[in-house]
């Protein structure tokens, strides 16, 4: 009696790399952060200086040098950064709102609601970063805050630059009727900044 084997050859394509599923190499990345002390502002200052190209920032409070000074050096690389600021930072004692703007970062102030109460960053029109996670010292320091980098998800990425640009269309250059920019601010969502005649500044 002759016993029938069968055998299954299965060629697989050369490769000069390491074989990986597609649905893998397109997936978002998704990190969380946790304070204090859990790397949240790290988090943001890393992504920050991996930017290539744009950052849209919507802001609550806004006190942490790390994350000011990133932005700053990130518009000193040719990067395009626009912030959009809660109302109370024309007042707030501390805010790098002043500090940003001087470098030359178009900043604005959001008068539309009670609280603009968002902590979004767009990067690249791929990386969103959201939570609970205020960009200052005492969101690092003292309080119970979370952070998400989303990284690779371009959908989720419009979605937010989508509501930004809502944000943007009511929110008035920061501190009122003048502009800390040489030559006037200029927004490609908001348009030229105006003076308190009405004509561009």
């Amino acid at each position: 009696m002759f016993r029938r084997i069968s055998w299954l050859i299965v060629l697989l394509p050369l490769s000069n790399g390491p074989m990986l599923p597609a649905q893998e190499t397109n997936s978002p990345d998704i990190r969380v952060y946790f304070s204090p002390h859990g790397g949240c502002t790290d988090a943001v200052v890393r992504a920050v200086r991996e930017s290539r190209s744009r950052i849209l920032v919507e802001a609550y409070s806004f006190t942490s040098e790390p994350i000011a000074a990133a932005l700053i050096d990130a518009g000193k690389r040719g990067v395009d950064v626009e912030v959009i600021l809660d109302k109370s930072q024309e007042q707030a004692r501390g805010t790098e709102a002043d500090v940003i703007s001087l470098a030359g970062i178009p900043t604005y102030t959001d008068p539309a609601y009670r609280i603009a109460h968002d902590k979004v960053m767009i990067i690249d029109g791929s990386r969103v970063i959201t939570g609970s996670f205020n960009f200052t010292r005492s969101a690092e320091e003292y309080n119970a805050e979370n952070l998400l980098v989303i990284s690779n998800d371009p959908p989720l990425a419009a979605q937010y630059e989508a509501s930004w640009k809502e944000h943007i269309a009511r929110s008035r250059p920061f501190h009122p009727g003048r502009s800390h920019h040489r030559g006037g601010s200029h927004s490609r969502f908001y348009g030229p900044l105006e003076t308190e005649e009405g004509t561009a500044g």
